[in-house]
């Protein structure tokens, strides 16, 4: 019988644990770009508004937090260190979910007529709660010791194996948890369509070596491109 796996099992052993650290080291880094570019769109469209920009500024935080423990999950894999794996669990889904929050919150401020974005954000934030209730509670049957002690670094289930259906709803509900992260950050499309980024460089020198003070009391030419 088809025995689904925890996120954290694909990638316990080698070569799958160093493609699970690579992709989630690179999944951190899309998320803290895509959180900034979310941050600075917010900000822009609420010079004026306080209350706005300090909740934007307190989803930027959260969302840098949430993708550090991302990072934390990558480097310490379940098999090598499980107390850092879990506290990486932790921040990536706890505190993400409140910046899926702060988000749902901006989502509801700022749109003042047409709230769709706002409902499909608020159906995923919903769909990333009862995740995570159904996984902390099935994890907690699970590990209560019931059906057995370590189970935690345990890989592979058979269907005959007592505690097999609870621990079929823990996997389930941790991928269904992980998958409204992503449908979550697939709601900024339609917002990002509004945005044309620019990379400026500005020259502050005539070499690398030394900056002249004069040079930058001149007039200086942006050296700019697309993004």
């Amino acid at each position: 019988m088809f025995s689904l796996q925890f996120a954290s099992d694909t990638g316990t052993v080698p070569p799958e644990r160093c493609l699970f650290g690579i992709m989630l080291n690179v999944s951190a880094l899309l998320g803290i770009a895509t959180m900034y570019v979310r941050y600075k769109q917010v900000f822009y469209l609420n010079l004026e508004e306080a209350a706005i920009l300090k909740l934007n500024k307190a989803g930027l935080v959260l969302g840098m937090v949430s993708c550090f423990g991302l990072c934390v999950i990558a480097n310490f894999q379940k098999s090598t260190l499980i107390v850092m794996h879990v506290v990486g669990a932790c921040l990536t889904f706890g505190v993400g979910t409140f910046y899926m929050i702060v988000q749902t919150i901006l989502s509801y401020k700022m749109q003042l007529t047409k709230k769709s974005v706002f409902r499909i954000r608020l159906v995923v934030l919903l769909w990333c709660a009862a995740s995570i209730v159904s996984m902390f509670i099935s994890s907690v049957i699970l590990y209560s010791g019931w059906y057995g002690v370590d189970l935690i670094q345990k890989l592979h289930w058979n269907s005959n194996e007592k505690g097999y259906s609870i621990h079929m709803t823990s996997t389930v509900s941790e991928w269904s948890l992980a998958f409204s992260f992503l449908g979550f950050f697939l709601t900024y499309i339609r917002d990002f369509q509004k945005i044309t980024l620019h990379v400026v460089v500005q020259l502050d020198g005539y070499s690398l070596n030394c900056t002249n003070p004069q040079f930058t009391d001149e007039p200086r030419q942006p050296i700019s491109g697309n993004l």
